[in-house]
């Protein structure tokens, strides 16, 4: 599924505040510029700020307010993860992070019981399905509204 392209960081925030706008939450950012601060970077020596190619690596923390919970790291390698009421998704492609938030938000999600287990899924536009399991007992008010039989 072709996303709108968000080619950096920064175009990924921008464009996940204007969803929380739209939705009317309070929304929190962190950046972290420069690979003395990036979480994921290990090619740039100690205390470096850019990376041997010359680059500022940029990543930022975002959480939005509101039921679900809803929390987002992008990282400056093009992925995302995004954690939904405690539910975890890793390597969602930095492209795909406003499809992912308007099905969150639109309710094109739900929760799938199976042996014992419950697994939370994000659908998005086209054939892109995301699946996670829930962890151990915390099952939030808003995953219990999203039980599908």
């Amino acid at each position: 599924m072709s996303h709108e392209q968000l080619p950096t960081t920064q175009a990924a925030v921008t464009a996940v505040r204007g969803i929380a706008r739209r939705e009317n939450r309070a929304i929190s950012v962190t950046d972290d510029i420069g690979a003395d601060r990036s979480a994921r970077r290990s090619g740039a020596g100690a205390f470096s700020v850019a990376d041997p190619d010359g680059s500022l690596p940029h990543e930022a923390y975002v959480e939005l307010g509101g039921s679900p919970a809803v929390e987002i790291e992008l990282y400056s390698e093009g992925d995302a993860k995004i954690i939904v009421d405690g539910v975890e998704f890793h390597d969602v492609p930095r492209d795909s992070v406003p499809a992912f938030l308007d099905s969150v938000y639109r309710g094109l999600v739900r929760v799938k019981s199976r042996f014992l287990q419950r697994w939370l899924i994000v659908s998005l536009p086209g054939d892109e399905t995301y699946r996670e399991l829930i962890p151990g007992t915390n099952f939030s008010p808003w995953l219990a509204r999203q039980v599908r039989r």
